[in-house]
């Protein structure tokens, strides 16, 4: 595995989450190897009075997702950013709550009095670590995602940050100055005090990493500040003697890290379909993700297999965007409208369930992703990955090609139509063709085999299907 850093291997005081010392690709969690595979609501969890997080953390334990993000409030959004129904990031007026206080002067532009950056809001830190605290019982690993830069000035004027909403006489800035090192708007020093308080206060948990900034790559934001926050995070939890995983959103898409920051344990990426960037990433040791999809419409077919393709490939962490989870709806069960960016619903959320299963049921801390060991022949268009324990455990994802994302998906192949050749060593083995939609077996065999090729020929199947092979002892 090639592991360089020192880093990788100090376990945080508190056994808080970690990356797994075998495999830095994946976490360890409560002594156990993890994958985070979860759908969760749009961030605003915390923020949003309205939302009831109690009942969204037992459908996301209930519903088998183990993660979900959540901006601390330093930005909200407003109700038409981004053609988001229901929009959790963007509480109605008078339900924001974030980590500063209220002032006494009245004239914050989504009703309520000014913020003061220089008090905490104690009502603030009661909600986020009652939140904290399900989410742990629950099982459900938070991201607890810092700050974001403002992509609109709608967005910006929300922002108790901007002078306009706080009593401080700071933020007289453009969107797109708030997040550099340029103190001239003095906004660096509360940001900082914001960093290390959350800290402070979340200190005892296990359950959760930091992300530094959602989308840096848009609105000026700094990767000189972005280190800087890395550091703030990291010398406020070494003075408690805690350390918690700190998280980069490197890119929509892909992109090749060249000098990753040595604080920064996870790389995190955006609707990283088809997931090259993991390749591309892989030899750098530590967990990669596809923390956020969407903008590629309503058909839950789309997310499953960029869930599969991503993980397969070697990924350890990957969150669908559920617009189905709204205020007051948050068993998951609101029918958005077709115009919604992105997807999410019971359905989905069942399958992504079905692919936690089936990784958890590998050893797939000693797995790797092996191309190499992957031949045959496919329509156009179709792909193959392969997750791989050398010579003992294969799991196998076929999937058809893109088309159109928004189109509800039907490509249907034949019985024997794809016959794959896997290169494996001689034993008994076990195989099984699994439907990524259900969790059912398709096909089953068990046979003896001298080292070299064999094939496998696929049952009929529509959009995607499984095989896992694994070796008898």
């Amino acid at each position: 595995m090639g592991l360089t850093a020192s880093w990788v291997f100090a376990a945080p005081p508190a056994a808080a989450l970690q990356l797994h010392p075998d495999n830095p690709h994946y976490f360890l969690f409560r002594g156990k190897p993890t994958v985070l595979i979860t759908s969760g609501e749009h961030y605003g969890a915390v923020l949003n009075l309205d939302f009831n997080y109690a009942r969204y953390l037992e459908t996301l334990e209930r519903e088998g997702m183990n993660g979900t993000r959540t901006w601390a409030g330093a930005y909200c959004e407003p109700p038409s950013a981004f053609n988001i129904a229901s929009n959790t990031l963007a509480p109605l007026p008078g339900r924001f709550i974030c980590p500063w206080a209220r002032s006494g002067e009245p004239g914050y532009v989504n009703g309520g009095n000014k913020f003061d950056l220089t008090r905490w809001d104690p009502a603030y830190f009661e909600r986020l670590k009652d939140f904290m605290q399900l989410a742990a019982k629950h099982g459900v690993i938070v991201e607890l995602n810092l700050f974001c830069p403002f992509y609109e000035e709608g967005m910006w004027r929300l922002s108790p940050m901007n002078a306009l909403n706080n009593v401080n006489q700071v933020g007289a800035v453009a969107r797109t100055n708030v997040y550099t090192l340029d103190k001239h708007g003095g906004l660096l020093r509360f940001q900082e005090a914001m960093v290390r308080k959350l800290v402070r206060e979340l200190k005892d948990f296990d359950n959760l990493y930091y992300e530094i900034c959602n989308e840096p790559y848009f609105g000026g934001v700094t990767l000189e500040w972005q280190h800087h926050i890395a550091g703030v995070i990291r010398s406020a939890g070494n003075e408690l003697g805690v350390r918690h995983l700190i998280s980069q959103n490197i890119a929509n898409h892909q992109a090749k890290v060249e000098k990753p920051h040595p604080e920064v344990s996870i790389l995190n990426f955006h609707y990283a379909a088809p997931p090259d960037t993991v390749a591309m990433n892989y030899h750098l040791d530590r967990v990669i993700g596809d923390n956020e999809t969407g903008f590629r419409g309503t058909n839950d077919a789309a997310y499953r297999m960029e869930a599969w393709d991503f993980i397969v490939a070697g990924g350890g962490l990957f969150n669908n965007l559920d617009y189905s989870f709204i205020a007051g709806r948050e068993d998951g069960t609101f029918l958005y409208p077709a115009s919604q960016p992105g997807g999410g619903s019971p359905t989905l959320r069942r399958q992504l369930r079905v692919l936690r299963e089936v990784l958890e049921g590998f050893d797939f801390i000693h797995m790797r992703p092996d191309p190499s060991v992957l031949r045959g022949t496919f329509p156009a268009g179709v792909t193959a990955r392969a997750l791989v324990k050398p010579s003992q455990d294969y799991l196998v994802y076929i999937r058809s090609g893109l088309g159109d994302p928004k189109r509800v998906r039907q490509t249907r192949f034949k019985g024997g139509e794809i016959v794959l050749e896997l290169e494996l060593p001689g034993g008994t083995f076990h195989a099984e063709w699994i439907d990524p939609k259900a969790g059912t077996p398709v096909k089953r065999d068990r046979f003896a085999h001298t080292a070299g090729r064999r094939g496998f020929e696929a049952p009929a199947f529509e959009d995607d299907i499984a095989l896992t092979v694994r070796k008898n002892n």
